[in-house]
């Protein structure tokens, strides 16, 4: 029942009043308004309690509850933070949760499609730091544009300046239409909603509000669910229609909606509530499993807040932690580094994002994070906290340190690698282009390195290698690079030469005359007396105009000129040595005239589990010569790859296997094979590359989400912000990607995380030296290791053996594809091989 009107002195309540309708909100009468204002009236109608509204913005609001200064402040979500400063009654009197609201042209259907887009969120509000987290574990670039009230956000999208703004689902669906917005299915942080009062103080209006809280939400007919109803849809009539008739009919109608939909609205609002419950454990559980430490700290560098991520860091309850500050936690070293990279955002209101290396109080434990720190401020601007958002890096950090080493230096010299070589002479070759300053590459070759291997063991042959290694990098100058290629080859990278050209050779020719002598004085081999010499070819920057590798091509024909005037000699390149370049010429003149012609076919071969089971197949391409026959990938693809013959190639390609995807669709052993496409970098990276693959889908009729495209670590290298946004537009056609090749190219994780794949492919070269090379066994483990991190599947190239099946899955590899299984063949050898793998499995 009740309470009684008191026949005492009506009780003063001043109540905290900001603009948040149909929440809460000053009625033109000045008095209170909105679905908690009517609420409350009603509620003070009974208790016999004099309102009096306090209008504030909502930050000055929540610190004058505190201070005591409001008695009651209505809509105000319950957090584990909040109830340590304010005291709520126990009965939610509303629920609601955030939710995006876009222009009416503009179609956001999931967290994916924010990406670039801007977007209103109030400055300092708990939805902007949930924001920043979704983004960065999405990968997804979108600009945040904080505003001081849900008003100016919702007028900015209105006036183009914004794409999407942010609000509680009460303001967005009672102001949506009013600004020509639309409400978009991206919902989250669903909220229970409380009048909250000063932390002790009180109380009694707390329980005078749950008695009738708890009486009205089981009366399908009574004050609270009219509140609602009067509140939940179109913006109630402010002024009175002239006819009374009218107002009449209308509050008849009123009435009897209320009356009538009372049962049906109680019953949506419990199946709401359970649906929200629902949400919000599901967010929660996503919130605690995302690899993110999560705090808040106050201009005293104290925690005011620590999501579960950092409390278990610390191994320490989060009301321990709270109020702590990071000399509590880390080494002197790491507090000062904290302290000053929080300070910049507290003090100078900087948005800092770098990473941090992070010490225990006793040293023992190390970790590296990628930290963003942002300020929290007031509706006045003044910064009351920072938000910090840390990632563990650590072990990325060591898988790529681990992955360059091995991937990027010989193990035996410790020299650069053919790798790593490629890479810096590319480099030295556009500086040559942009200065015109001389450089050379001299191609060193022992001679008779392989009798001393058959004669004195590969122990001794290694040996002679690591003192030749010591030789040569005592014969250069810092600026220059040595490399080892494999073998007894080894690369000299000559820069910044004289650009006068006779000058430049004189310096050349001294150079190699020292290697030549040095290399041919005797070697001391564990007591034995060797002496060896060596040939080296020479190749300048300038004689080249096309790549890397014609640069090498043209230092390693020069070289075997020098074995062919009778060892330890030095030659430079010259024109007779271009014979064999006309051959390529004539090659790439035949590739023209077979593209016009289609001369090439489509061979596929599988890919399959653990078990032999068929999992998927991949494309590979072959040219039908009209005079030599058939001719392999190797031979064609690199000269269609320095020319423009890739993109018409690759198309066609790309064309040949969506239609082989609609013929297998008729096939049920067939219709839902993944079919995966090599896709070269001058493809990628050309403007039509997106449009030309939704179009051949389109043409064919294939289904993309049967399509995988392979790229390769070189398609990394230039323009990877662009790539990741082609990438995002296909994946949301439903087109895969993997990454071919992995471990011959240099990943950044920070790209490879953000990039949409689904897979790595282990490069064969690791495959084929497996049992026999502990450095190639070494990295198949930790490319697994990478793609189980990231969530990625990984399937081995070049499987031949069983041997290699095996130990590729002992190190967690349980994909394969190579020889072991099937070669390469036309799509009815596929299908033919299903249809036998299929009678095996019946046997």
């Amino acid at each position: 029942m009740l309470a009684s009107p008191s026949v005492a002195e009506q009780r003063s309540i001043k109540v905290g009043v900001y603009a948040n309708e149909p929440k809460i909100m000053l009625g033109q009468d000045g008095q209170l308004s909105g679905i908690f204002g009517d609420l409350l009236r009603e509620i003070a109608r009974h208790e016999d309690w004099q309102l009096q509204p306090v209008a504030c913005e909502w930050q000055q609001c929540l610190e004058l509850t505190r201070s005591g200064q409001i008695d009651l402040m209505p809509d105000v979500a319950w957090n584990d933070e909040r109830a340590q400063i304010f005291d709520f009654h126990k009965l939610p009197a509303l629920f609601s949760w955030s939710q995006i609201y876009s222009q009416q042209d503009l179609r956001l259907n999931s967290q994916l499609d924010l990406n670039g887009r801007r977007i209103a969120v109030l400055a300092g509000s708990v939805q902007e730091a949930y924001l920043l987290t979704l983004l960065d574990s999405f990968g997804l670039r979108a600009e945040l544009l904080p505003v001081q009230s849900l008003q100016q956000g919702f007028e900015m999208v209105a006036n183009d300046n914004a794409d999407a703004v942010v609000a509680n689902q009460r303001f967005g669906d009672y102001n949506a239409e009013r600004f020509g917005l639309r409400s978009t299915p991206i919902m989250f942080q669903p909220a229970r909603l409380f009048f909250a009062t000063r932390k002790g103080q009180n109380g009694d209006l707390l329980a005078a509000i749950d008695s009738h809280l708890k009486t009205w939400q089981e009366q399908a007919d009574s004050p609270y669910y009219q509140i609602i109803q009067r509140w939940g849809s179109e913006p109630p009539q402010l002024s009175i229609p002239a006819s009374l008739w009218w107002a009449l009919a209308t509050l008849a109608s009123l009435l009897l909606l209320a009356l009538g939909g009372a049962v049906v609205l109680r019953r949506q609002v419990a199946r709401q509530t359970r649906d929200l419950s629902a949400n919000e454990l599901r967010l929660n559980t996503i919130l605690d499993s995302v690899e993110a430490y999560i705090y808040i700290k106050d201009p005293q560098l104290r925690y005011q807040y620590a999501n579960q991520k950092v409390c278990e860091l610390f191994g320490q309850p989060r009301e321990q932690v709270l109020g702590q500050t990071d000399s509590s936690f880390f080494d002197e070293a790491t507090v000062n580094n904290l302290r000053n990279n929080d300070l910049r955002v507290l003090q100078q209101g900087e948005r800092v994002q770098l990473e941090e290396i992070n010490r225990s109080v006793d040293g023992q434990c190390e970790n590296a994070y990628l930290s963003v720190k942002l300020p929290l401020r007031r509706p006045d601007g003044s910064i009351y906290a920072l938000c910090g958002i840390s990632t563990d890096i650590t072990e990325h950090k060591r898988n790529l340190e681990q992955i360059h080493q091995l991937a990027f230096f010989d193990s035996l010299t410790g020299l650069p690698n053919r790798r790593l070589l490629q890479d810096r002479l590319q480099h030295a070759l556009a500086y040559h282009a942009r200065t015109g300053q001389e450089g050379a590459l001299l191609f060193i070759d022992l001679d008779n390195f392989k009798t001393l291997n058959d004669t004195l063991g590969h122990a001794m042959g290694d040996l002679l290698l690591q003192q030749v290694t010591l030789r040569l990098s005592g014969q250069i100058r810092a600026e220059d690079s040595l490399a080892r290629l494999g073998g007894d080859e080894f690369v000299l990278m000559l820069e910044r030469l004289s650009t006068d050209s006779a000058q430049a050779l004189i310096e050349i020719e001294a150079v190699g005359s020292k290697l030549l002598t040095s290399l041919a004085a005797p070697y001391d081999l564990q007591g034995h007396a060797h002496t060896s010499t060596a040939s080296i070819g020479v190749a300048l920057f300038s004689d080249s105009h096309s790549t890397v590798e014609e640069l090498l091509k043209r230092a390693d024909l020069a070289m075997y000129e020098a074995k062919a005037a009778g060892r330890n000699a030095l030659r430079f390149f010259n024109q007779q040595m271009q014979t064999a370049a006309m051959a390529r010429i004539r090659l790439e003149t035949d590739m023209r005239q077979s593209i016009a012609a289609q001369h090439f076919l489509l061979h596929y071969q599988p890919q399959v589990d653990q078990h032999g089971q068929l999992i998927g197949a991949e494309a590979l391409v072959r040219w039908q010569h009209p005079q030599h026959g058939l001719i392999p990938p190797g031979e064609f693809i690199p000269v269609a790859e320095s020319t423009d013959l890739i993109l018409p190639l690759g198309r066609w390609i790309l064309q040949a296997a969506c239609r082989q995807l609609v013929a297998w669709s008729s096939d049920p052993a067939l219709a839902e094979l993944p079919l995966a496409v090599n896709v070269s970098a001058r493809q990628l990276h050309h403007p039509g590359f997106v449009a030309d693959v939704l179009a051949i889908l389109a043409e064919t009729g294939a289904n993309p989400k049967r399509l995988e495209l392979e790229l390769t670590e070189s398609h990394l290298a230039a323009d990877i912000e662009e790539m990741i946004r082609r990438m995002l537009q296909l994946q949301s056609h439903g087109v895969r990607f993997s990454l071919d090749d992995f471990g011959t190219g240099y990943s950044s994780l920070g790209y490879l995380k953000r990039l949409p794949l689904s897979r790595l492919k282990i490069d064969r070269c690791f495959v084929r030296d497996l049992l026999s090379d502990a450095n190639d066994a070494a990295i198949v483990r930790t490319i697994v290791a990478l793609g189980q991190s990231l969530d990625l599947q990984v399937i081995a190239e070049g499987v031949e053996t069983v041997e290699q099946r095996d130990a590729l899955l002992q190190s967690g590899c349980s994909l394969y594809q190579g020889y072991l299984f099937a070669k390469p063949g036309p799509a009815a050898d596929l299908q033919g091989w299903v249809a036998g793998a299929r009678r095996a499995g019946n046997r």
